[in-house]
């Protein structure tokens, strides 16, 4: 069961790495992604700290908001990830 705990948290951890280096890349501070984008600006810095898990609605509305689609999202946090992450032992 720790094990499995360990992995969520890792893949919420990256998901959020994701998302703040998608953000820098677009210029937009976490205040202004949030304000203009109607997403919970406490809400996105725990997502992007790696202290929530992330809903996918919320997940593909950030990734709208970056522009990106969650298809295109999904792939870059693989590759962030690494073949070898799986959820399931």
């Amino acid at each position: 069961m720790q094990q499995n705990n360990n992995k969520n948290l890792y893949l919420a951890q990256k998901i959020g790495e994701l998302i703040k280096e998608l953000r820098q890349n677009n210029n937009y501070s976490c205040r202004k992604l949030a304000y203009e984008y109607d997403i919970s600006r406490s809400n996105l810095n725990k997502i992007e700290n790696g202290l929530i898990e992330c809903r996918v609605a919320t997940l593909m509305k950030i990734s709208e908001a970056l522009g990106i689609k969650l298809s295109e999202f999904a792939k870059k946090l693989e590759e962030k990830l690494g073949e070898d992450f799986t959820l399931i032992d």
